[in-house]
């Protein structure tokens, strides 16, 4: 007798057309090696989608839905029953792959997912938007991460090497991000609803919903601060008079928005050979620029000189996703000398670093790359060094530093990282 449960009620289209992602071939060689998947990203960056377009699931759950999180709340060993009965009905034939949605709503049923995955009761894909409650419990007690047991994965925003000719419009990915939905729509007036939708109901309701602040006014007027001082270095104490709150605040709301996938954080590299007094100061990187941009007040007619920060911010958005894709284990960090030589994005791996310098400009020259110059000479690096801009072909700069357009750049890097 072959039984089989799925939940008719996940919608997860919309409408919208499926997208390839660049996480398929990893997930599928994955689940072919008889392992379970943690997908974490922040919410409609398509981690559904892609999972029920690309495989077959035996049973499924979304903790989103009220009733179905009440079930395994008070009791999450009820899930280890079912996966038994699923067993008896269908004769004990292969292990079910099982799809829970937003896990990070019942926390405590990862104890079960790891006795059912060390019983070989069954394989996992759990997917999340928030890795906070996946941490720590309302004791701030480790909760359990499967380590060992299920293979941690990331789903961003859409890269540039995922989305087609006519998408690649910089103007419009710099003001309106990478969101799958947000992307395909054609009308600018419904970008701009979803995305307003996105920050002021999603962010909103993940906040509230996981009880996260005390404060949501004092939260929303620290998210305003945190969109306009995306990318630039972070000055807490600054920040602390402006908003009228203490250091710690600010570092915990900070912590919220790297648990809640909104940000990433950029920290700065501090060790120098020559003894340079380099900043400490860290920088957030929002995960999308169009959230960014509403989370900001902005509206879509910004100033010209915006552009070189947003470009500089998209830039380093694409190396973060390429990373967390790639090679996991690389840091992105940046360089700043308080005498002023400073390095946009520097990504360490095995004690080599590859220096990257976002200048706006269609045609670079060799000034541009002027502390990228400095740093190589201190530093161990990987060559050659870029200076990442808007050129339409790569022009040398000098033996080790190549001024190519932002396009081939993430090409070459994802050649670069996949390799290592």
């Amino acid at each position: 007798m072959k039984y089989v449960e799925s939940f008719t009620n996940f919608n997860y289209y919309s409408g919208m057309k499926f997208i390839h992602r660049l996480l398929e071939s990893r997930i599928d060689n994955i689940l072919s090696r008889d392992k379970s998947i943690l997908l974490l990203g922040p919410r409609q960056t398509g981690k559904s989608t892609l999972l029920v377009e690309q495989i077959t699931t035996n049973l499924e759950y979304s903790f989103l839905e009220a009733d179905v999180r009440r079930r395994y709340e008070t009791n999450p060993e009820l899930l280890l029953g079912e996966l038994k009965a699923y067993r008896t009905l269908n004769d004990n034939t292969a292990k079910p792959l099982v799809y829970i949605d937003e896990i990070q709503k019942i926390p405590a049923i990862m104890d079960t997912i790891q006795y059912a995955i060390d019983q070989k009761l069954a394989n996992f894909v759990l997917t999340g938007s928030s890795a906070r409650k996946l941490k720590h419990n309302r004791e701030n007690i480790e909760l359990n991460l499967l380590p060992g047991r299920v293979i941690e994965l990331r789903m961003d925003a859409l890269s540039v090497l995922e989305m087609s000719p006519q998408m690649l419009d910089i103007n419009d990915l710099l003001l309106n991000g990478s969101l799958p939905e947000i992307i395909q729509q054609k009308n600018a007036s419904d970008k701009e609803e979803l995305l307003n939708s996105y920050v002021n109901i999603y962010l909103e309701e993940e906040v509230r919903a996981e009880a996260l602040v005390r404060n949501l006014a004092s939260f929303s007027r620290f998210l305003t601060y945190a969109a306009i001082g995306a990318g630039k270095e972070t000055n807490i104490n600054k920040l602390s008079e402006e908003l009228g709150l203490s250091r710690h605040t600010l570092n915990e709301y900070y912590r919220i928005l790297m648990d809640c996938l909104v940000v990433n954080r950029v920290e700065p590299l501090t060790k120098s050979p020559s003894r340079r007094r380099l900043t400490k100061a860290v920088k957030y990187l929002f995960f999308d620029l169009g959230v960014r941009r509403i989370a900001a007040g902005e509206g879509l007619r910004l100033p010209q000189k915006y552009y070189g920060d947003l470009f500089e911010q998209f830039v380093g958005n694409e190396i973060v996703k390429l990373i967390h894709l790639f090679l996991p284990q690389a840091k992105l960090k940046y360089w700043h000398d308080h005498a002023g030589p400073e390095v946009d994005y520097v990504i360490e791996f095995n004690r080599q670093y590859i220096p990257i310098e976002v200048k706006w400009t269609e045609t670079p020259s060799r000034s541009d790359a002027r502390h990228v110059f400095k740093f190589m000479d201190e530093y161990d690096c990987m060559t050659p060094g870029y200076i990442v801009c808007r050129t339409p072909k790569p022009v040398q700069l000098a033996d080790n530093v190549i001024a190519v357009g932002w396009g081939s750049f993430i090409s070459i890097l994802k050649d670069k990282l996949a390799s290592e």
